[in-house]
């Protein structure tokens, strides 16, 4: 397994930054479609909005329009079919299930059927309510504790496990700031159910540090992290280091699953808004360099343009003319949009390689810290598109 690990690696290596000019770039900055790949260009130019969209939520779909053009990343989306740990477990029972999520009960779920049972003590890392550590808890009858920073959430957490008679209690600490010595030890089963960014990294590090025996982690919103840029956590990831920003790291997250057509069409509108602005701003400053916004609430893209607009002026210190031709705007803005999103269609095909470099990135990180290692797929894509467990043992 070591050595696939470090073969799968550099393979990914090679093909990314090979392929970095396809992914490694912010859509909207672009004016043109940015490639000088022929094929490439009558093929996005060939597809509707539709099949931008139905292309973009199918893997099988991107493989059949962008395999030939691409071979070398075909093979590579082949590279996360790890042999699964999937183990026969009998139903939860219902009054353990009140008060979490279809979706959050079936990644628990999952978690529990990929579980490396032991004698081991537990440690839930971010735990929030302590969903996950509670079924542990009742299913393989481990002691679990508990780690959250936030303290009603522990609360709450304490409160299911005393009426349900559950092994587990809460911790309340930051785990970036606050020192867990008191907590962590050698003898631990570490888990952690979609931790973020810095706080997997931390508690990687940390496990590390203690030589806890067991850990298992499914990793979340990668760009989530305290320095500008990423920095790889393993030696020969430091060695290939693919130079990522935050705003690379974020292209890994952007697969969605759960958002239903209110929110999709809010996207869009989105999208378009801040195009259609752009434009307007360009036009009033003579600044034809892209200048981003931060996040909005999406309540704003319910209204009307021109009171986004107003809002975004005000942002970067413009003055609108007392006349705008809103119309007009949104039309150009209409256009920038259809060229971002077959841009983005084809960052998309990066996702997944992209999120496994990352995985395997941490993976080598403990393997070079005496561990055995396994990355193996969680569950369905369509119960999560965060579904890369990690799960490593301590060599004796």
């Amino acid at each position: 397994m070591a050595n696939s690990l470090v073969q799968q690696f550099q393979q990914l290596s090679a093909v990314l930054q090979q392929y970095k000019p396809y992914w490694q770039l912010l859509p909207f900055t672009c004016d043109v479609l940015p490639w000088q790949q022929p094929d490439l260009i009558q093929r996005l130019l060939s597809l509707n909005a539709e099949q931008v969209n139905a292309i973009d939520q199918s893997s099988q779909l991107q493989q059949q329009y962008f395999a030939d053009l691409f071979p070398q990343l075909y093979q590579l989306a082949k590279l996360p079919s790890l042999p699964s740990n999937d183990t026969a477990l009998s139903a939860m029972p219902f009054w353990l299930e009140n008060g979490i999520a279809g979706r959050k009960l079936e990644q628990i779920d999952a978690v529990c059927r990929q579980w490396r049972p032991s004698q081991l003590p537990v440690l839930e890392w971010c735990a929030g309510k302590g969903h996950l550590g509670r079924m542990l808890a009742h299913r393989f009858g481990q002691a679990v504790t508990s780690i959250e920073w936030q303290q009603q959430l522990c609360d709450d957490g304490a409160a299911l496990a005393e009426k349900h008679h559950i092994a587990q209690q809460f911790v309340c600490a930051d785990v970036l700031t606050a020192p867990l010595n008191n907590v962590l030890h050698s003898q631990q089963h570490i888990v952690a159910l979609h931790a973020c960014g810095q706080l997997h990294i931390s508690m990687l590090q940390q496990a590390v540090q203690h030589g806890c025996q067991q850990l298992q982690l499914v990793p979340c919103c990668y760009h989530l992290i305290s320095e500008v840029q990423y920095q790889p956590m393993s030696n020969i990831g430091t060695q290939l280091n693919l130079q990522l920003s935050k705003d690379d790291l974020k292209l890994v997250v952007q697969g969605q699953v759960t958002a239903g057509e209110r929110i999709e069409k809010l996207r869009f509108t989105e999208v378009l808004w801040r195009l259609a602005y752009d434009e307007l701003r360009a036009d009033i400053s003579a600044d034809k360099k892209y200048r981003p916004l931060a996040s909005v609430a999406k309540h704003w893209f319910s209204g009307e343009f021109a009171n986004f607009a107003a809002w975004a002026a005000q942002q970067h210190q413009l003055r609108l003319p007392a006349e705008v031709d809103w119309a007009l705007y949104l039309q150009r803005g209409t256009k920038r949009a259809a060229l971002v999103l077959r841009i983005e269609l084809v960052r998309h095909l990066f996702r997944r390689p992209l999120e496994l470099w990352l995985v395997l990135d941490r993976a080598l990180y403990l393997q070079q810290h005496g561990y055995d290692v396994s990355v193996t797929q969680l569950c369905n894509y369509q119960i999560t598109p965060r579904n890369l467990l990690l799960s490593a043992t301590k060599q004796r």
